[in-house]
Formats: structure tokens, C-alpha cells, sequence
């Protein structure tokens, strides 16, 4: 069924879009934007906690701040002497943050004799309006479901033009390709309001299939509406199979013809597939440019675009804050980011992460403006990375973004059949050393859990047709082999999975999930009853 709400904010996006699409983003304005957004990050951060945490006593950033001893002149006297980072700091040092599972309501927030059971909606901006409701991808546990504000993607089209400029796009030709949904609405609407309105959607699962929920066929309808009525009509969503990226690779021959440059925006895995795919039927597709988001851009992936002639330059976003970071242009790895610091202040827990359950890399967010879907203060993304001001020379560092991010991943540590490894180990065997060895590119090869007769864990190795005749025995012996190199942990888990038969090897394409990512570990929940 549509609900009430649904329909609510249909009526208000139908009657708001308009407005948003016939007013877009020019460089210059842009420009002029994000300079007094960097001038006032201390003022605009202020503001936001005024009227959001202390202009009531609901907020469960009030509790802590209260616990801390702090009240919002103490805040402010810390932010003038401090900067936002370093107020950051210091309330953190007082137990003023959030883990990744506090802030989703999966584990109580518990700091000395406060406990709170909080739920995400409790950290919904007040003052936004929703417009598109969406949600998380759910890639590390429960869904977050998230209300979109139309002011909350002008904001963040002001980065993405500049983005965009840098690399290029005055002559480029746009689309989108990913599952129906939120997100790719923002996508659409965030390139229309940039003043690059996409020429292409491309959806891999089909928006009027009987099985999805009638909001995603009323959505498209209803953002089709608007941009006609607002003079940038957006074209209906073409089905492509995950498997099968030819209408795309068709696209981009038809836009390069024209003498332009195409530019998709998907995920790595999505931009991988189309590349191969190009590679494999020696398609030319170089000088085509990629921006992907939604999983981690590794240096295997970025290579497969580069041998087609392509570049694929990464963004880091969440629904709970938005984008986060833009791939540097100047990059010294594949997924070198540049921190929007004018959407979000960012700060590391350190050494001073003991007893918090963060580790000392974590990526804590804080919200700066008041389109912002939820408030943020200290709020763990579950992610990882290097975080660093340094000089790199490329235009982002020049419009005022100078922290980088590197080496993105989610901190949680993989467990499969009872055994607990690293992520980077997995991506290394699976992306580098199956490939090396029995052929195929980084998207080819999948690990997959599951559960059998009586709960025992079974594990697949998921390796793609089109990698050809391989010996299953020959693959799972060098999977093994690869996981357990060493004498520590890595080699006892190999052993157990030696010894316990649980490892199979089966000739299939790798699992999406619902918003079409191809993970290096996918755990299916369902049990096998005939295995």
C-alpha cells in the first residue's frame, strides 16, 4: 500500500521540483558559495547546534552534552578558541560521540552513569523538510530510513558542479546507473541542479516490476512530472541487466560519435562490468569518465577502467550525511579523496579510542548545515581511513578542500564460518591473486556465506562463467592457500576450513545487493536445505 506519508511528500516534491530544477547551479555562483561556507564553518556550526541540540530537550546529543558538563556557551567559548575540529576533540575526550550501532539503536549508548536507548529518527533534522524519503543500503546491518530535504541536494550541488568543472564536464554528456529508489533520484535531481541535467537512466531492475513496491513506479512518474514541468525533462529509467551492460556500452558509442564525452555515474562494480565488457568485445570507449560511489574504489578496479581507456574517480557518501568526499584529480592511490569540508567537519578518535569501541582510524562526522538529513555530532560513519592535510596540487585542493581521505573500509572485521579475517586480505586473493592465476578481472570472484541443515555454515566461491574452464579443486585450493599464507591466525583458519569441507567452488555470476553493489564477502541468510 502508499501511505499517507508517501503521498504527502509525492504532492510536495511534484510542487517543489519546478522551483529547484529551473534555478541551477552556475560555477560562479558555486564558487562564491563555497568560499563563505568555509569563512563561516565555525559560525554555521554554532548555529546548527543552537537551533537543532540546545533549542530543545528531546535530542539525545542534549543528554550527552549535558552529562559532559557542557552547555552551549561552554560550546561556543571551546569552538572561538579552538576551531570546530578541535571543540570536536575535546568533546569527544568528554564521551560526546556515537558508534555506528548507538547511533542505529542496535546497542544502548552507555557512558558512565548515562544509558540511553536511542533510535536513528530521534536524530532527524527538525529542520528539514522531506521531500524524497530513502534509505541506507543496508550493507552493514538494518536499513536507516532517511528524508531527503530538496535544499539539503541544492547544498550539495554546489560541490558537485565544482567537482564536476574541475575534471572537466563543460562538454560531457551525463547518466545514472543503479537500482530504483531514493538515491537515484538524488542523483538525477543533484545533476540537474548542478546545471548538468543527466541524458540517460539506467536502473538494474526494472521500476515497473509487479514485485517492487508501487513508491518506486509513483517516484519515477512523479520526478518525470516535475522535470518536464520545470524544463529539464528527465527520460524514463532503461533496464539493464547487472550481467549485461550492452545498452550502456551502446550509449556511450552514441555519445562519443557526437564528438562528447560520456559520464556515468554508478558504482565501482557497475563501472568495472562495463569496462570488461568493453574490453572483451573491443568496444573503444576511452576518454569515458566515471564517478563511483557506494563501495570502495580499489587499485585492481581503477586499473580495469584505465585499460579501457577509461577514468573512474571515486565519491564517498552516506544517506545519514550525504556526500562526504570527491576523488582527488592529482590522486597517490586509487581511492584518494578530498574531504567536503564545507558539508561536514570529520575527526579521528587516535590513541584516545581506547574503552570507546572505536578503533584510532575511525571516521567521526559532524553536520554543518541545516539541510542535513540527520544531526551528526562525533557520529562513527563504521568506516576507516587515513586522514591527512597535505598539498596535492589538483583543483579541489585550490577551491579549499585540503583533507584527504585514504584507504577507506569498514572497520568491522569479516567473519565467515566461524573465522574472523581481514577485509583487505579478502579484496587482495579475490581481486589480485585468483585473477593472476586463473583469469577473469576484480568482479569475477565472490565469497558467500551461508547456513545448511542445522545451521552448519557453508561457504561459496562464486567464480563467473566468463572466466573460463577452471578446475574447482585448483581454486579452492589456491583461495586457501592465499588466506592462510603465514603462521598466525590466517594459517589456523585455513586449516579449519580445510579440515570442516566448507569451502565449495561453484560456476555463477557474483550476488548483488538490493542497490546493485557486488560485495567481496556476501552472507545469505537463507538456509540450504539441499546441500
Amino acid at each position: 500500500m502508499v501511505t499517507l506519508a508517501d503521498l504527502t511528500a509525492g504532492a510536495r516534491l511534484l510542487w517543489s521540483l519546478p522551483w529547484f530544477l529551473r534555478s541551477p547551479v552556475d560555477p560562479e555562483h558555486a564558487r562564491a558559495v563555497l568560499r563563505t561556507r568555509l569563512q563561516r564553518r565555525d559560525a554555521d556550526f554554532l548555529d546548527l547546534m543552537r537551533r537543532t541540540v540546545f533549542a530543545g530537550t528531546s535530542s539525545p546529543y542534549r543528554a550527552l552534552l549535558s552529562h559532559a558538563g557542557c552547555e552551549y556557551g561552554d560550546l561556543a567559548a571551546m569552538v572561538r578558541r579552538d576551531g570546530v575540529e578541535g571543540a570536536l576533540h575535546a568533546l569527544y575526550r568528554r564521551g560526546v560521540y556515537l558508534t555506528a550501532d548507538e547511533f542505529k539503536g542496535r546497542r544502548p549508548l552507555v557512558r558512565g552513569s548515562l544509558t540511553l536507548t536511542v533510535h536513528p529518527a530521534q536524530f532527524a533534522n527538525p529542520l528539514a523538510t522531506v521531500h524524497v524519503p530513502t534509505q541506507s543500503s543496508g550493507s552493514r546491518g538494518e536499513r536507516t530510513a532517511a528524508g531527503i530535504d530538496l535544499a539539503h541536494l541544492r547544498d550539495q550541488a554546489v560541490g558537485l558542479r565544482l567537482f564536476l568543472d574541475a575534471r572537466g564536464a563543460r562538454r560531457w554528456v551525463h547518466a545514472h546507473c543503479g537500482v530504483p529508489g531514493g538515491s537515484a533520484v538524488h542523483a538525477m535531481l543533484r545533476l540537474a541542479c548542478a546545471g548538468l541535467p543527466p541524458h540517460a537512466w539506467f536502473s538494474h531492475v526494472d521500476p515497473a516490476t509487479p514485485e517492487l513496491h508501487p513508491r518506486y513506479r509513483w517516484s519515477v512518474r512523479v520526478v518525470r512530472w516535475g522535470s518536464w514541468l520545470g524544463g529539464q525533462p528527465f527520460g524514463s529509467p532503461r533496464h539493464v541487466r547487472p550481467d549485461d551492460p550492452r545498452p550502456i556500452l551502446k550509449w556511450i558509442a552514441q555519445v562519443r560519435r557526437r564528438g562528447l564525452v560520456p559520464h556515468l555515474r554508478a558504482t565501482p562494480s557497475t563501472a568495472v562490468l562495463v569496462c570488461q565488457a568493453a574490453l572483451d568485445a573491443g568496444v573503444d570507449i576511452s576518454g569515458t569518465e566515471f564517478t563511483a560511489g557506494g563501495e570502495p574504489l580499489t587499485t585492481t578496479r581503477a586499473a580495469v577502467g584505465a585499460r579501457a581507456g577509461a577514468r573512474i574517480v571515486p565519491q564517498y557518501a552516506s544517506v545519514e550525511s550525504g556526500h562526504i568526499a570527491y576523488g582527488c584529480l592529482a590522486p597517490a592511490a586509487a581511492d584518494d579523496h578530498h574531504v567536503l569540508s564545507d558539508l561536514q567537519a570529520i575527526i579521528q578518535p587516535g590513541e584516545r579510542a581506547d574503552g570507546a569501541g572505536l578503533p584510532p582510524e575511525a571516521i567521526l562526522l559532524t553536520s554543518l548545515r541545516a539541510s542535513a538529513p540527520f544531526i551528526l555530532l562525533n557520529v562513527s560513519s563504521g568506516d576507516v581511513a587515513r586522514v591527512e592535510e597535505r598539498a596535492c596540487g589538483c583543483p579541489l585542493e585550490a577551491l579549499g578542500w585540503r583533507t584527504h581521505l585514504q584507504a577507506i573500509r569498514g572497520y568491522e572485521k569479516l567473519t565467515a564460518g566461524g573465522m574472523t579475517f581481514l577485509d583487505t586480505d579478502l579484496v587482495r586473493v579475490l581481486e589480485e591473486v585468483l585473477p593472476a592465476r586463473f583469469g577473469g578481472g576484480p568482479t569475477h570472484y565472490q565469497l558467500v556465506e551461508e547456513e545448511g541443515p542445522g545451521g552448519r555454515p557453508l561457504l561459496r566461491l562464486l567464480v563467473h562463467p566468463a572466466v573460463g574452464p577452471v578446475d574447482p579443486g585448483a581454486v579452492a585450493d589456491a583461495f586457501l592457500a592465499a588466506i592462510g599464507a603465514g603462521p598466525g591466525p590466517a594459517r589456523v583458519m585455513e586449516l579449519f576450513w580445510r579440515g570442516a569441507d566448507m569451502l565449495r567452488v561453484e560456476r555463477a555470476a557474483p550476488l548483488l545487493t538490493a542497490t546493485g553493489k557486488i560485495l567481496h564477502l556476501h552472507h545469505d541468510r537463507r538456509q540450504r536445505v539441499n546441500a
